[in-house]
């Protein structure tokens, strides 16, 4: 969902063999010309994506899940719609925090 990352690993009859989520911190700046703001911290929710793997990683040892002799057939990756994020190609360094989907500051133009 819009407040969190997770990560899942499938087996090949669909079931889920591990999963993790994490949330992250939902920004809504202030002040009275932000009202309806609404941002995330894409360092955050980079960080986050790399935890939710590891973590999903360890349980699949735990599990006894080898993927140097089962390796994963495919991967998914989604976000979350509409919600975008400038970053600059060179560094990788976002621009500022990733503007939600349901933020409200392009309003009046979509009106």
């Amino acid at each position: 969902g819009t407040s969190s990352t997770r990560f899942v690993v499938f087996t090949h009859k669909g079931r889920i063999a591990a999963s993790a989520q994490m949330e992250h911190t939902q920004i809504f700046p202030s002040g009275k010309d932000k009202v309806g703001w609404h941002e995330h911290d894409p360092i955050e929710i980079w960080t986050n994506t790399i935890k939710c793997m590891k973590a999903v990683t360890q349980v699949l040892k735990t599990k006894k899940i080898d993927f140097t002799k089962r390796p994963l057939k495919a991967i998914g990756i989604t976000n979350q719609r509409e919600t975008t994020v400038a970053w600059n190609s060179e560094t990788g360094v976002p621009y500022y925090n990733a503007i939600v989907w349901d933020d409200l500051r392009t309003a009046s133009i979509a009106s």
